[in-house]
């Protein structure tokens, strides 16, 4: 087996010694992926990976699914569950011991299935599990960030092909499609999350969706975009204008792009997000702004476009080698609209940030 799958194993090995499981069942399809390799959506069929205090595993999945996993897993132990059969009842059968204390993701679990887990299994002892494997995603490998930068290149070669397809009279939505055509043609797996395309005075809506409101000269083009590729995301921002800012409306971009770049600036081992979220607001406040940037700085992302660490005025945690994060600071006003810049950004071995996002900055007139 490939040390990373290895390295990820032990540490969750050492942390079932430390809290004293006897077994870990995990049920997220993002994490049952970051330790077997095998990426897959059960829907609402049953799929867990297995690991007991003696570091035996088993990777449970539906029927359907079995070649696929036999195929691309690094679990040897692999158990297709058929539709119609208890996943539970299985479960206990294959397990070596019973386990006294469990660890599941509580976030993750329904209600209805937790129900049928403590019956199965005798009413064990469930401890929350998703801080450590938050713990262990939160730093990523070169191999990871080699992967989040195919999925920026990707992104990236999107954005220059909607900036170029935007056009007076196109619609949010009409735009929206084309983006999302242009991401499978470009070689994305999917989008990673809801595609974000907001003219003029709806571009003030931070997590605005794409509607029937058609582009005209004078609006903000505010672009949200993200991909998945080969199981990891990016996630970038970049306002536009079509045709002629005002002078307010470029006030408020080179606010935005002076916060952004300061927080970038700032970003390195040691500092703390509270801290970098505070460079970014000071600048925009200093401007007269403050009560338009109404989120925080930026966050994690990875495997999923939202993971840890938050950079935001309330973590007071320090920034280490291997994160991965967005800074995207941005002015939300009501009338004329809003502008976002966004960059992903990777803390190297070395403590010093690397921006994984190139697309250019300034402020891009469209339509001339």
């Amino acid at each position: 087996m490939d040390n990373t799958w290895v390295n990820r194993k032990k540490k969750l090995e050492t942390y079932m010694q430390d809290q004293q499981l006897d077994g870990m069942l995990i049920t997220s399809p993002t994490n049952v992926y970051y330790l077997t390799n095998f990426d897959s959506d059960p829907h609402e069929r049953f799929l867990a990976y297995y690991m007991n205090s003696g570091g035996e595993e088993w990777l449970f999945v539906p029927q359907l699914d079995l070649q696929a996993a036999k195929q691309e897993s690094n679990v040897a132990s692999i158990i297709g569950i058929e539709d119609g059969v208890n996943p539970y009842d299985v479960l206990l059968r294959t397990m070596k011991q019973e386990p006294a204390r469990l660890g599941i993701e509580k976030g993750i679990m329904t209600v209805a299935r937790y129900e049928q887990l403590i019956k199965a299994l005798d009413h064990p002892i469930c401890i929350d599990l998703e801080d450590a494997l938050l713990s262990l995603r939160i730093i990523k490998s070169n191999d990871e960030i080699m992967k989040v930068q195919r999925a920026v290149d990707i992104v990236e070669q999107v954005m220059g092909a909607a900036a170029k397809l935007a056009a007076v009279g196109m619609s949010e939505l009409e735009l929206a499609a084309e983006i999302e055509y242009q991401m499978r043609k470009q070689g994305a797996d999917r989008p990673a999350f809801e595609t974000m395309v907001l003219f003029g005075a709806r571009s003030a809506l931070p997590h605005g969706k794409p509607s029937g409101a058609k582009l005209q000269r004078g609006d903000f083009v505010l672009i949200d975009i993200g991909v998945q590729a080969g199981g990891y995301c990016s996630d970038i921002t970049r306002t536009f204008v079509m045709g002629e800012p005002t002078e307010e409306q470029k006030r408020i971009y080179h606010t935005v792009l002076a916060a952004n770049e300061a927080a970038i600036a700032a970003s390195r081992s040691g500092i703390t997000f509270a801290e970098l979220d505070q460079v970014a607001r000071a600048l925009i406040v200093e401007a007269g702004y403050g009560a338009l940037f109404t989120h925080r700085l930026g966050h994690g992302f990875g495997m999923e476009v939202h993971e840890q660490p938050s950079v935001s005025a309330g973590n007071n945690k320090q920034v280490e080698a291997g994160m991965l994060f967005t800074v995207e600071p941005g002015i939300y006003h009501p009338t004329l609209g809003g502008v976002r810049i966004e960059d992903n950004i990777y803390i190297a071995e070395s403590g010093e940030a690397k921006v994984l996002t190139s697309y250019p900055k300034h402020l891009i007139q469209l339509g001339q």
